[in-house]
């Protein structure tokens, strides 16, 4: 796997002499053809109360409005760059937003920041997101990846919680500590590559945290597990990358099963059970990482007897020394 930028600087280069102001960050943002959900990202981006060193916004190709209203924004703040890929026809998901994300890591020195975020642009934010998690990336280092808590509005208009676990970042709005990103050796291009840098990053020894507080609560204006062919298509999607991932069978019916109880009912739940299955059958390629893989099914079944809470207590104490030896060497 490739990484580019996620080892070096941009231009290739280490060991930056310039000072990293404590809590500085860079965030990079693929999008295509967000026309009618992205002012609300830019504007709440613009709101925070702790802004970025540098927002770098690819555009993968958009079709519509989208381009003209980057270069708005772009001409009158200083902090945004826009990087244009070519028009691949379609929107691609997984592996075609990473490709998109580390087009735009090119364009970042990470020898200059602290901390780097991967940002979706249909999204708005509260003003102090940024803030609280740089903090608390700077206070805590070992939680190496941190997020907030997605919500999205229903068929009412209320806002309901998308309930993801508190040991994963999510990743529409991931932040990275850049010594826990170049560790797990940046994103792996492929479905469920938000979910394979948490248990990467486990493993090597961080602890991942999303926190569900109010300040930390931001909409997600597209529905959790949403594709352009449908809802249904983006939970059979989600069961492939389940299987890519090497997830354990139990713990991921037991994982559908959850989802059945959330819309569409019952539906999206079997539509992720197809998807995992379906790969199972046709013998699809799995995660070429090993011990990763058993890694993730080692926790995945020890949360079944004793609960996810247990099970991650338990593992992030058995590898706390590999994370103190990691950063022990990196600041050598």
């Amino acid at each position: 796997m490739g990484t580019k930028g996620a080892i070096g600087n941009a231009d290739g280069g280490h060991g930056s002499s310039a000072v990293i102001p404590p809590g500085s960050y860079a965030v990079i943002s693929p999008c295509r053809n967000e026309c009618k959900l992205i002012g609300r990202t830019l504007d709440s981006m613009l709101a925070q109360t702790h802004k970025p060193q540098r927002w770098v916004i690819v555009d993968d190709g958009s079709t519509d409005e989208t381009p003209s209203i980057l270069a708005d924004y772009a001409s009158r703040v200083p902090w945004i760059t826009v990087v244009t890929r070519r028009d691949r026809g379609h929107r691609a998901v997984g592996p075609g937003v990473v490709e998109a994300f580390y087009d735009g890591l090119d364009h970042v020195d990470l020898d200059a920041v602290e901390q780097i975020a991967k940002l979706d642009l249909d999204l708005d934010l509260p003003p102090r997101y940024f803030e609280i998690l740089c903090t608390r990336l700077s206070e805590t280092p070992r939680h190496g990846a941190v997020s907030g808590k997605p919500y999205a509005r229903d068929a009412a208009g209320r806002l309901v919680s998308e309930r993801r676990g508190d040991e994963m970042s999510v990743g529409m709005t991931k932040l990275w500590r850049v010594d826990c990103f170049r560790d797990i050796g940046g994103i792996v291009r492929a479905v469920m590559w938000d979910a394979i840098d948490c248990h990467t990053a486990r493993m090597k020894g961080w602890a991942p945290r999303s926190w569900d507080e109010p300040e930390l609560r931001f909409e997600h204006l597209r529905p959790m597990g949403s594709s352009q062919s449908g809802i249904h298509e983006g939970r059979r999607r989600h069961g492939r990358g389940q299987w890519y991932m090497g997830s354990d069978p139990l713990f991921y019916l037991a994982t559908c099963l959850f989802r059945m109880t959330e819309r569409p009912y019952v539906t999206g739940g079997l539509a992720m059970l197809a998807g995992y299955l379906g790969a199972a059958v046709t013998g699809a390629p799995r995660h070429p990482d090993a011990p990763l893989r058993a890694f993730i099914r080692r926790f995945q079944r020890r949360a079944l007897l004793v609960g996810k809470r247990r099970a991650v207590e338990a593992i992030e104490a058995e590898r706390a020394h590999l994370w103190r030896q990691n950063t022990a060497g990196a600041s050598a």
